[in-house]
């Protein structure tokens, strides 16, 4: 599934100020698409499981 910045912020609940910080350090999976930034839900999610991963030891 793909999502917009607005839905993956929803999706995150964080600020989408916070997710466009996120995006340009490329510090998450995301495609920009002209002057669009997509995201795949399966990446952010496998993303998200591997920051849990390294942040628990």
């Amino acid at each position: 599934m793909i999502m917009t910045i607005t839905e993956m912020a929803e999706y995150l609940r964080i600020p989408t100020s916070t997710l466009y910080k996120l995006c340009q350090e490329g510090n998450i999976p995301a495609s920009k698409v002209g002057k669009h930034w997509r995201f795949q839900k399966a990446e952010i999610e496998q993303w998200f499981k591997d920051i849990r991963k390294n942040n628990t030891g």
